[in-house]
C-alpha cells in the first residue's frame, strides 16, 4: 500500500534530538556540505546543527510547523546524522530500522503525533524521559 511520506508531515526528530556529527562536514576544506553558518561547535570533535544543542531543540534548517507540513532546508546537504537516520523513504514505503523506528516513534510522542503504526500498545516503548522538556537527546553514535 502506497502512503504519502509521513516525515513531511511530521520533524519531530529534527525538534527532539540533537544533530550531532564530525565537525569536518560542515567544513568546505574537508569536503563538507553542510552549511558552516548552521552549525555551532559541541567539543573538539564534533558540531552539531544550531538550535538542537538546547533544553527545547529545533533544528536551525527545519521549516514548517511540527505535525503539520515540514521540510529541510538543506536537504541535499544535510549531515549524515540525518542522512543515516534509519526511518527512510523509498518509492512510496517507509523502511525502517527497529532501533531508529523506535527514536522516530519517541519523538513523535514527545510532540503528540502517534507512532507510524498500529494502535500505540503494539508500538516500541515511548515514555524514556527524553521530552521537549527535558532536553534533546543525541541520535548520533
Amino acid at each position: 500500500m502506497h502512503r504519502a511520506n509521513p516525515c513531511l508531515t511530521c520533524g519531530a526528530c529534527c525538534a527532539f534530538f540533537r544533530v550531532s556529527f564530525y565537525w569536518g562536514e560542515a567544513d568546505e576544506a574537508q569536503g563538507g556540505t553542510v552549511p558552516p553558518d548552521l552549525v555551532e561547535e559541541v567539543d573538539s570533535f564534533r558540531s552539531c546543527m544550531k538550535g538542537t544543542n538546547q533544553k527545547h531543540p529545533r533544528c536551525i534548517a527545519l521549516h514548517g510547523e511540527i505535525g503539520q507540513e515540514v521540510r529541510c532546508t538543506i536537504y541535499d546537504r544535510r549531515a549524515t546524522t540525518c542522512r543515516e537516520f534509519g526511518v527512510t523513504w523509498d518509492r512510496g514505503h517507509i523502511v525502517f530500522s527497529a532501533e531508529d523506528l523506535e527514536r522516530c516513534t519517541r519523538a513523535r510522542a514527545a510532540w503528540g503525533l502517534p507512532p507510524l503504526f498500529g494502535p500505540a500498545e503494539d508500538q516500541p516503548p515511548t515514555n524514556t524521559g527524553n521530552t521537549p522538556e527535558n532536553g534533546p537527546q543525541s541520535i548520533a553514535s
